[in-house]
């Protein structure tokens, strides 16, 4: 780890049915802010909940999704979104789905990386998008602003959905292995944290301890218990209003839907053994074998 790394930098904008990447251009960063980033479907709300808890000392009142918004996400536009985040006057936890050479990267700010294994992030995916409602899709295609072709209805058969996921690389969302990538290659970096979702659904409160000294806040012991509680899947979907975006107008089958069972290797029911071997080495391809090992087991390839 080296803190003379060079920093990222922004060469480049991504804008189609859900980004506008210029949002981060206009953001003015907070010292203490911090950025919550994933590919998508890979413990994102999990990762909020976990933070506003630890901020919040384990308040099961508050409103994370409306807390913590999406940054790149251009419903609803900049001109919209950047007053909501300048008037916060608690610490900011923002999130995104960029790679990290599309964002704006502050060199005092945190950044907290989720990353998941591409199968159990296709099946989350699928649940996603194939429980999303006709609001969802007028919001993302009718919104003034979109770049390229409108988002679709998916297949109904999951392993069509996958094949098409991984041949044409994240269809019909964003390409997956260059934002793994991009966020691998400044892993070292000492305002950026690696966290894994099998690590957190494995130790969930040792991960959550690693998470608070990463970011600096100190856990009221006394409220403990109420943070793990409120930080499970259990009471998460049981409360999924209070952390699902528009509080699940999305989906027709309310916000539960969109905090799903948090469960890994469903996909190993329905894929071959020809296709698990060819992910794993597409995996292995674009990723080298130190990072495809990690994305697949959470398990740190420097021990």
């Amino acid at each position: 780890m080296s803190e003379t790394m060079r920093l990222p930098e922004k060469t480049r904008e991504l804008h189609n049915h859900h980004f506008d990447s210029t949002i981060w251009n206009d953001l003015e960063f907070r010292d203490d802010d911090i950025v919550i980033a994933t590919y998508a479907k890979a413990g994102t709300t999990w990762m909020q909940q976990i933070v506003a808890q630890l901020m919040f000392d384990g308040d099961p009142d508050i409103a994370v999704a409306e807390m913590s918004p999406w940054v790149d996400l251009r419903v609803p536009p900049k001109e919209v979104k950047l007053p909501l985040l300048e008037a916060q006057k608690h610490r900011r936890f923002m999130k995104t789905h960029l790679p990290v050479d599309a964002i704006r990267f502050c060199p005092k700010a945190k950044y907290l990386y989720i990353g998941r294994d591409g199968r159990d992030v296709v099946w989350s995916m699928y649940n996603h998008h194939v429980n999303a409602n006709q609001t969802w899709y007028d919001a993302l295609n009718n919104t003034p602003g979109r770049v390229g072709p409108p988002i679709e209805p998916p297949p109904n058969d999951i392993r069509q959905y996958w094949r098409e996921w991984l041949d044409r690389d994240g269809h019909p969302f964003w390409p997956f292995w260059e934002n793994i990538r991009s966020w691998w290659a400044v892993r070292d970096l000492p305002n950026v944290k690696f966290v894994h979702f099998a690590n957190l659904k494995r130790d969930m409160a040792r991960e959550i301890r690693a998470i608070a000294t990463f970011l600096d806040i100190p856990i009221k012991e006394s409220r403990w218990e109420a943070i793990l509680k409120h930080c499970s899947f259990e009471w998460m979907k049981k409360n999924a209003t209070k952390s699902v975006p528009l509080g699940g107008a999305f989906w027709d089958a309310g916000a539960e839907v969109f905090i799903n069972k948090g469960v890994n290797g469903r996909w190993s029911d329905t894929l071959t053994p020809e296709e698990v071997a060819a992910y794993e080495t597409r995996s292995r391809t674009e990723l080298g074998d130190e990072c495809a090992h990690w994305l697949a087991t959470g398990e740190d390839p420097q021990g």
